[in-house]
């Protein structure tokens, strides 16, 4: 007896979710045509977000059951392996394909390193306290969130801020008390006052600071209180080593100073040649002054840190050609120093040629970080790169531009490249005496001619006694206009030079200066470094805000539209019964998948094939791989997208080799959907 068996797929209940499936399901077998869906039917909603990372444990504070701890974070099972994808893409795309030597080193630092690179000195952020309470608030983040509300607020006066129809009073109410907005309508000077000193925040000085608050009167927002006048805080966290605490040290803030370090040894195992970049990732720590924004502030993060050493007199990069006609979004520091915050767009070859980005080498490294964004699933639409002003430049950069990704909270930084010169392997090598340099034969020798002053070491000692080696210094380091000039003025007996105060007599019996030829086979210099630092962290939760939505039939339905190539499962399979019979189908769907290096996890729940899979969209699962009745009969299996809820059916070794192509990247649903008939939702069984 020949049956059919009829949208085996739904489930049980008819909700919102079925209905959608039944609707897909239906579509001809003939039809190869992909649906479309509106992810934009509901506006973002990140109180329904937060709760849906919460409920499947994507991360959740540490330590929550004693509390919790401001700005430190556990990651759950898929946050885990979403963190993981992306930092397998990162090497990828990075340390395989430019060949660079990866490193790991340590992240407790003897605190003579940070001496020496500044970080004990400058690595610091403004911080006010309220007079009252004492409670601490990083000042610039006070005077930004602050100035902000008040334009809200205005907005909301003049009747320009409509709140969502579909938004309930709890909800605004929620939102409002939140951002701490007043509807008073402020006039349009005000207004441009405002905009001006947000567009220029980053460049103010502590003092700086001080006055804003003073000159728009910011109070503590949580209590409006006064606060302080600005003080720096120093974010690294102190530590020791050794039982005594003999050894001063401090948790590494970046992972930046282990390539220099290493520095010497790197540079041998790369034959003693430059440029190469060495790149690492890794935890580094910050105490932040005031961590409030998720995974956004945190106090220990995960870093991918790249050190590209370069000649400083040749910053162009071989592969420059490549990537020139990338075109970013770009907001440079005259333009905000302007007070303006209007971003152009550019072909990196055209911003190095009109000097906005320095060299094709810091260029070469922003455009693939936008493609390595892009790849990992950013919306190119909230992503642009803002150069760094004079005052926010880190002490040892002379450039440095920001990968900036809208969210929530505004634009965030997750991606810096600096040019840091060649700042930290000179003051690595002035306080060890260890020569962090290059040494390059050169291919013709360079002869020079020069003006050199010979002493007569035993009488020039006897004559100036303790203060010989300063007056030796002093002449050594005179430029040949000033030598020649000492040459002539010998020549006529005798000269005066006079150092730090103190006057000396010079004649030819102390001193002679000859000039001499000199032939340099071997070239000396210390490399410069381009550096791109992206915070993982920061990328994460981004992407997790670009890629949540809500089915247009149904808010509550939030999907995560993870790529493949960064979703913690990339196939989900649904048997859709617990008989025994379904055991080898799904082990040998189970084993194949695994065998294509495929991430695939079996949910044999006894809940209905539509909570399932909705439990998984949420999830970012892309695919899932249904086994019916059918398939144990007539081994086919159907294939359903995340986004569309297409379902397409094939024999199991078709859906296998469509949905490998699916997670590999070679092929996208389309084209799947040409390979692949509709599924009616009608297979014919045997009895």
């Amino acid at each position: 007896m020949r049956l059919f068996l009829l949208n085996c797929r739904r489930p049980s209940s008819i909700n919102s979710l079925s209905r959608i499936s039944f609707r897909y399901a239906s579509t001809s077998p003939k039809d190869n045509t992909m649906s479309t869906v509106n992810k934009s039917a509901h506006p973002f909603d990140k109180g329904r977000l937060e709760a849906l990372l919460s409920r499947r444990f994507f991360y959740a504070p540490a330590f929550e059951i004693y509390g919790g701890v401001a700005g430190l974070y556990d990651y759950g099972p898929s946050g885990s392996t979403l963190q993981a994808n992306i930092v397998a893409e990162w090497r990828k795309h990075f340390i395989v394909e430019e060949s660079m030597l990866e490193l790991d080193t340590t992240i407790m630092t003897p605190a003579p390193v940070f001496e020496a690179s500044g970080h004990v000195a400058r690595f610091a952020d403004w911080m006010v306290k309220d007079t009252k309470t004492g409670d601490v608030i990083r000042a610039d983040h006070l005077v930004k969130n602050v100035l902000e509300a008040r334009l809200v607020g205005n907005k909301e006066a003049r009747g320009l801020a409509v709140a969502s129809a579909k938004e309930d009073e709890k909800e605004k109410k929620k939102k409002k008390k939140a951002a701490k907005t007043v509807a008073v309508q402020l006039s349009d000077d005000v207004v441009k006052s405002y905009e001006v000193t947000l567009a220029q925040l980053d460049n103010f000085s502590g003092a700086e600071l001080g006055d804003l608050c003073r000159k728009f009167n910011i109070r503590n927002p949580d209590t409006d209180n006064e606060v302080t006048e600005p003080q720096e805080f120093n974010l690294m966290f102190a530590s020791s080593i050794g039982p005594t605490g003999q050894h001063p040290g401090y948790l590494r803030p970046e992972t930046a100073q282990g390539h220099f370090l290493n520095f010497s040894r790197l540079l041998d195992y790369n034959n003693g040649r430059v440029p190469f970049a060495s790149a690492q990732i890794g935890r580094s720590f910050r105490n932040e002054i005031s961590p409030r924004a998720g995974l956004l502030r945190v106090r220990e993060f995960t870093m991918a840190e790249i050190e590209h050493f370069v000649d400083p007199k040749d910053k162009s990069h071989p592969r420059f050609k490549e990537m020139r006609d990338v075109v970013l979004v770009l907001l440079d520091r005259d333009v905000q120093s302007s007070g303006s915050t209007t971003s152009i767009k550019m072909s990196i070859g055209d911003a190095v040629e009109k000097g906005i980005i320095a060299n094709e080498t810091l260029a070469y490294f922003m455009a693939r970080i936008y493609l390595f964004l892009l790849k990992v699933g950013i919306n190119p639409d909230r992503l642009r790169f803002r150069q760094h002003m004079a005052n926010e430049m880190a002490h040892y950069a002379t450039d440095c531009w920001d990968a900036e990704i809208h969210n929530s909270t505004g634009w965030t930084e997750c991606v810096g490249c600096a040019d840091r010169a060649a700042y930290d392997l000179t003051v690595h090598s002035a306080r060890t005496g260890h020569p962090l340099v290059v040494r390059e034969a050169l291919k013709e020798p360079i002869v020079t001619e020069k003006e050199v002053p010979e002493f007569n070491k035993k009488t020039f000692g006897k004559t100036f006694k303790q203060d010989a080696g300063l007056l030796q210094k002093h002449i050594e380091n005179l430029d040949e206009s000033a030598l020649l000039k000492l040459k002539e003025e010998l020549a006529q007996d005798a000269t005066i030079i006079s150092v730090e105060g103190k006057s000396f007599e010079l004649t030819l019996e102390l001193l002679r200066v000859e000039r001499k030829t000199f032939k340099q086979s071997i070239r000396e210099y210390t490399p410069n470094v381009i550096e791109p630092s992206f915070g993982l962290g920061r990328i994460l939760y981004t992407l997790l805000e670009h890629t949540y939505w809500s089915r247009e039939q149904d808010v509550e339905r939030g999907v995560l539209s993870l790529p493949p190539v960064v979703a913690p499962t990339k196939v989900l399979i649904v048997p859709l019964s617990a008989k025994e019979e379904f055991n080898p189908l799904v082990q040998e769907v189970s084993s194949k998948l695994r065998r294509a290096g495929i991430f695939s996890r079996v949910d044999d729940s006894n809940t209905s094939i539509g909570k399932r899979y909705a439990r998984n969209d949420e999830l970012g699962t892309p695919y899932g791989v249904t086994i019916d009745f059918a398939s144990v009969q007539n081994r086919t299996m159907t294939i359903r997208e995340r986004d569309t809820m297409d379902q397409r059916i094939g024999s199991i070794d078709q859906v296998i080799a469509t949905v490998t192509d699916l997670v590999e990247g070679n092929i996208n649903w389309e084209q799947a959907c040409q390979r692949l008939p509709a599924y009616d939702g009608v297979q014919a069984i045997e009895s």
